[in-house]
């Protein structure tokens, strides 16, 4: 929890500093888009922060600790597995992009406890969104859907963290394969804090299916069992990055003056869920 605290006051610091930047150049509107921004970044810091608090309230020093003595024959409690949307935050913090139910389940399938089926995903952002009309801002983060370049509406299948800048919530026609690329880097990271020698055979599989649809990311050993089959971090991660810096530029700009555009035409609501399909042709016509 406290990496999105951490998260959520960069973000803060950033948008301060756009403010600045944006009153020196006399852009009222910008400052005004921004700092709705900002209280709504602050709206999220300030009940992550209280759920913090709660937690480390109700989690006070063990019995043993206080000086009473501990129940050694009590067999230790199961731990209770997270909510779907909870475990759906961990993946996406992992991945730092987009992503669609299968990968989400795969992935915390390969590097976090307990199962979960894309199926428990239908209607996860549905729920979210009810959330948010019923109380705006009242959780620390809502799983939102992506929103796309042209038309700022929902983008079908794709779930990010409203915490996350909008930049980072668009997609454009070069970002499915730009999320592709970053995703593997994050998965690499992933398996290199776990022991290599040790790594799940689900982690290990994902990781060979990402090499083998990145040029040059495996060494030219022919295996015909992917789970066996050959794999270097080392080379996948230069792999990912060369073909990554061909296309970040003309991506980040593209959901750059998207970002804009949103800013200025949608409201609050709209920045998170994504502008109606009724209003899409005005949006896609404004420049």
């Amino acid at each position: 929890m406290h990496e999105h605290l951490d998260a959520l006051e960069q973000r803060m610091q950033q948008l301060q500093q756009a403010m600045r930047r944006a009153q020196l150049a006399r852009d009222s509107d910008q400052v005004k888009q921004l700092r709705e921004e900002l209280r709504r970044i602050q709206r999220a810091w300030d009940a992550l922060f209280a759920q913090a608090e709660e937690n480390e309230s109700n989690t006070g020093p063990g019995k043993g600790e206080s000086g009473a003595p501990a129940q050694q024959t009590a067999p230790p409690e199961p731990q209770t597995q997270l909510p779907a949307r909870e475990q759906v935050h961990q993946v996406l913090t992992l991945l730092a992009v987009p992503a669609a139910p299968k990968l989400i389940s795969t992935v915390h399938e390969a590097f976090f406890a307990g199962a979960l089926a894309p199926s428990r995903l239908t209607s996860l952002r549905r729920d979210e969104e009810r959330s948010y009309r019923s109380a705006p801002g009242a959780r620390p983060y809502y799983l939102c859907p992506a929103l796309t370049s042209d038309l700022l509406s929902p983008a079908r299948g794709l779930l990010t963290v409203s915490t996350w800048p909008l930049e980072q919530r668009i997609v454009g026609p070069l970002s499915a394969r730009v999320h592709f690329l970053t995703s593997a880097l994050s998965i690499a990271d992933a398996a290199e804090r776990l022991d290599a020698a040790a790594l799940p055979l689900p982690a290990r599989q994902l990781l060979v299916r990402y090499a083998q649809n990145i040029p040059g990311a495996q060494p030219p050993i022919p295996q015909s069992n992917p789970a066996h089959a050959p794999l270097d971090l080392a080379l996948l991660r230069r792999a990912a990055q060369d073909e990554l810096a061909l296309h970040t530029d003309s991506d980040t700009t593209t959901r750059t003056h998207a970002a804009t555009r949103a800013r200025r035409q949608l409201d609050e609501m709209a920045l998170l869920f994504g502008g109606s399909f009724q209003s899409a042709p005005r949006l896609r016509s404004v420049p």
